[in-house]
């Protein structure tokens, strides 16, 4: 993967008292730890059929954003009733190339096309895999 981290040195912020988190082999925080994702940023109408989730990276210029994205869409593809309609936003004013990321994550063909990518679809594996101390 990469040799050096692009934040070495991110704000981290106490979590929340639900379930422990080992050390990824990328990165010792999680992304709740980060504040890249939030309660807050999470938006459900079971109504509509609907999750929005907005995600902040952790520099203007985060490199894993859309990885990120796609980690998220494919754990609520994997966990939620496929009549949900999904969209995984980055954060307004967070990221330097956030309407591309915003399309890419959010686009049927290119969402499948990357799936499609074994590589890909490991990274995305390993980031979801539950480690538990």
């Amino acid at each position: 993967m990469v040799s050096g981290l692009i934040n070495a040195n991110p704000v981290v912020y106490e979590k929340k008292e639900r379930r422990a988190r080992s050390a990824s082999s990328c990165h010792p925080y999680s992304l709740e730890e980060l504040k890249v994702i939030t309660e807050d940023a999470i938006e459900v109408d079971d109504e509509r059929s609907y999750v929005r989730v907005t995600f902040t990276p952790t520099v203007e210029h985060c490199s894993m954003a859309t990885v990120i994205g796609l980690c998220l869409r494919v754990k609520l593809m994997r966990s939620l009733p496929p009549r949900f309609k999904v969209d995984i936003m980055v954060a307004p004013g967070t990221h330097a190339t956030e309407a591309a990321v915003n399309k890419q994550l959010n686009d049927k063909e290119r969402v499948a096309a990357a799936l499609e990518n074994p590589n890909l679809v490991d990274m995305v594996d390993e980031c979801l895999a539950p480690t538990f101390d």
